[in-house]
C-alpha cells in the first residue's frame, strides 16, 4: 500500500484501508457527493473500485460533484452502469452519451445552487449526502475529535458535502504536493432563516479556514492514492480566437475612456475551455495592469497574467490548466499560490457576490439568436453538450455580461447566429455584449428589433447575414412590427434545414 504516514495525523492512522474496502461503505441508492471541479481534485481510487464492484454486483448511486471530473469517475462508473443520476455539470463523452440515450438521469443546475439544494434536501430521494468522497493532500489534527482536510487542486462542493455527509471517505493523493496547504479558503454559509451576509468585499479577502473541518467519527476510511489529475490540453489560440480577444480589449479600452470602467477594470470571470483561455490571453497582451479575477476555473491564461506581472489576485474554485501549465505550477507552487485562492463554488459562484463586487462575466455560447438569447448547453435544442455550469450565476448578476462565439461552426455549415435559439439558457435580459471574431455587439439599452440589427451586422457571418435579414424583415411585416417579431413556422428553420441536409445554408 502507498505510504501516506507523513501526510496524515495519528488520529486517523487507524482508518487507513484499501479503495476496495472503502467502496463497501457505499450502498445501493446512496447519494454520493465527491470533490472535483473540472478534471481537478476529484477522487480516483475509490470511484475505480466502485466501478469494479458494480461489474460484479450491480447497484446504482446518485453522483453529485462540483462540476466535471476525470475518467476515473465519469468514464469508469458510466461504463460499469452504476450511475443512476448525475449532477451538476459534465464534459465526459461516455457520460454525455449515456445522458443523451436516457441511461443516466441528469440534472443541469446553476453551480452556485448545488451545495445548498443538497443541504435543503431538494435532490434525489429528498435526502442530503449519504457518502462524501474527497481528495486531499494532507490531514491535520484540530483536536477535540476533529481533523482538517487539506484539499488539492479544487474546492467545488467538498466543504458542504463533508459537513453534511453521514460517512466521509478521504483519498490522500501523494501526487498532489503538500505545499498546496494555505491556498484554500473553506467557508459554508448558514442556511435560511439563519444565513448571514457573506463577509467578502474584495477578491483577495479570506473569510474561512485553509482546511475543511471534519469530525473523526464520520470518517469511514482513509485511502492512499497515487493517480494524477487528468487535466486536458487547451486548443491552439487560432486566428478567430485572437480576433475575439482583440475585440474584447478594444471594447474595454473604450469603456475605460468613457468612464464606465476603472483603469484596472473590475474583477474578471472567465468560463472554461480554449475560447475562454484565448480571451484571457488577449488581456495578457494588452496594456491593462493590476487586474483581479473572481472566477470558477483558473486556466493557463491566468498564470500568464501572473508571469507578466498584470494580476493582483486570482480567486476561483479549481485549478484546471493544461498538462504543461500544471507542471509549471507544481514546480513553482510557492510562487503561484501567493496569487491564488480556491474557494467553495457556493462562494466563488455566488450571485450576490458577483453583483456586489461588480464581476465582468465572460462566457462562451453554442449559439445566439438575433434578439440576444443565448444557448450554452444543447445542440439543436435536444442533445446536451456539457451543462450550464456557472455561466448563469455570473451572467444575471455581473456588472457587465459578455458572451463569445465564432460566427460559424462545422466549417461554415452552422451559423452561430440563428433566428431563434433552439434552447435558451440565458435570456436576452441577461446579455449585455456579444463578441465574435467579426466584432462586438453592444446590446445595452436596446430594444429587441434594435438588437437584431446590431447582432446581424456585428456578429453574424456574411455567409448568413442575407438569410437572417430576410427573416427579420419578413417577421416584422408579418407581426405588424411587434415588440419581438417572429414567424413561428420558420423560427427554427435553420436547425430544421441542418438536421435534414447537414447545413444551415439554403
Amino acid at each position: 500500500m502507498i505510504d501516506i504516514k507523513d501526510r496524515i495525523c495519528d488520529a486517523v492512522a487507524g482508518l487507513v484501508t484499501t479503495a476496495e474496502a472503502a467502496a463497501e461503505l457505499v450502498k445501493d441508492g446512496d447519494n454520493v457527493g465527491t470533490s472535483g471541479f473540472t478534471p481537478s481534485g476529484y477522487p480516483k481510487a475509490v470511484p475505480l473500485a466502485l466501478a469494479e464492484k458494480g461489474k460484479k454486483t450491480p447497484f446504482k448511486i446518485n453522483v453529485w460533484t462540483g462540476a466535471s471530473v476525470g475518467p476515473e469517475m465519469d468514464t469508469a462508473m458510466t461504463q460499469a452502469g452504476i450511475v443512476d443520476r448525475r449532477m451538476p455539470y459534465q464534459t465526459n463523452n461516455d457520460m454525455r452519451k449515456a445522458i443523451n440515450a436516457g441511461q443516466v438521469k441528469y440534472t443541469d443546475l446553476h453551480l452556485s445552487h448545488v451545495a445548498q439544494l443538497t443541504r435543503y434536501g431538494f435532490m434525489a430521494n429528498r435526502r442530503d449526502v449519504d457518502v462524501a468522497i474527497v481528495e486531499v493532500c494532507k490531514i491535520i489534527d484540530l483536536g477535540e475529535g476533529k481533523v482538517g482536510l487539506i484539499p488539492t487542486t479544487s474546492m467545488g462542493n467538498s466543504s458542504s458535502y463533508v459537513q453534511s455527509a453521514k460517512t466521509v471517505i478521504v483519498e490522500v493523493n501523494t501526487t498532489q504536493p503538500v505545499a498546496l496547504e494555505g491556498m484554500h479558503d473553506s467557508y459554508v454559509p448558514l442556511d435560511p432563516p439563519n444565513r448571514q451576509p457573506i463577509p467578502l468585499t474584495r477578491p483577495e479577502d479570506i473569510i474561512g479556514t485553509p482546511y475543511i473541518p471534519c469530525e473523526i467519527a464520520k470518517i469511514g476510511a482513509v485511502v492512499p492514492c497515487d493517480i494524477t489529475d487528468k487535466v486536458r490540453p487547451l486548443g491552439e489560440i487560432d486566428e478567430d480566437a485572437q480576433k475575439m480577444g482583440k475585440n474584447l480589449v478594444e471594447f474595454f479600452k473604450a469603456e475605460v475612456a468613457a468612464g464606465r470602467l476603472p483603469k484596472n477594470l473590475l474583477p474578471l470571470q472567465s468560463g472554461v475551455g480554449s475560447v475562454a483561455n484565448a480571451v484571457i490571453n488577449g488581456l495578457v497582451n494588452s496594456d491593462f495592469e493590476d487586474l483581479t479575477v473572481f472566477t470558477e476555473v483558473i486556466q493557463d491564461g491566468m498564470f500568464d497574467l501572473i508571469d507578466c506581472g498584470k494580476l493582483r489576485v486570482c480567486s476561483g474554485t479549481a485549478l484546471s490548466p493544461s498538462p504543461e501549465c500544471l507542471k509549471k505550477f507544481y514546480a513553482n507552487v510557492d510562487k503561484y499560490k501567493k496569487y491564488i485562492i480556491l474557494r467553495p463554488q457556493e462562494i466563488a459562484n455566488s450571485p450576490e457576490l458577483a453583483r456586489r463586487i461588480g464581476v465582468i462575466a465572460m462566457n462562451t455560447a453554442i449559439e445566439v439568436d438575433i434578439y440576444g438569447n443565448v444557448n450554452s448547453t444543447h445542440i439543436c435544442g435536444t442533445k446536451l453538450m456539457n451543462g450550464i455550469g456557472g455561466s448563469g450565476d455570473y451572467a444575471r448578476n455581473g456588472f457587465l455580461t459578455v458572451f463569445f462565439t465564432t460566427s460559424l461552426a462545422k466549417g461554415g455549415k452552422i451559423s452561430s447566429v440563428v433566428p431563434f435559439c433552439s434552447h435558451i439558457d440565458h435570456t436576452e435580459h441577461d446579455v449585455d455584449v456579444i463578441v465574435s471574431e467579426r466584432g462586438v455587439a453592444d446590446l445595452r439599452g436596446l430594444s429587441p428589433k434594435e438588437r437584431a440589427l446590431v447582432i446581424i451586422d456585428k456578429i453574424a457571418n456574411p455567409k448568413y447575414q442575407p438569410m437572417l435579414l430576410d427573416y427579420f424583415h419578413r417577421a416584422c411585416e408579418a407581426c405588424g412590427n411587434s415588440q419581438t417579431p417572429h414567424i413561428l413556422s420558420e423560427a427554427f428553420s435553420f436547425h430544421t434545414r441542418f438536421n435534414e441536409t447537414g447545413t444551415m445554408e439554403k
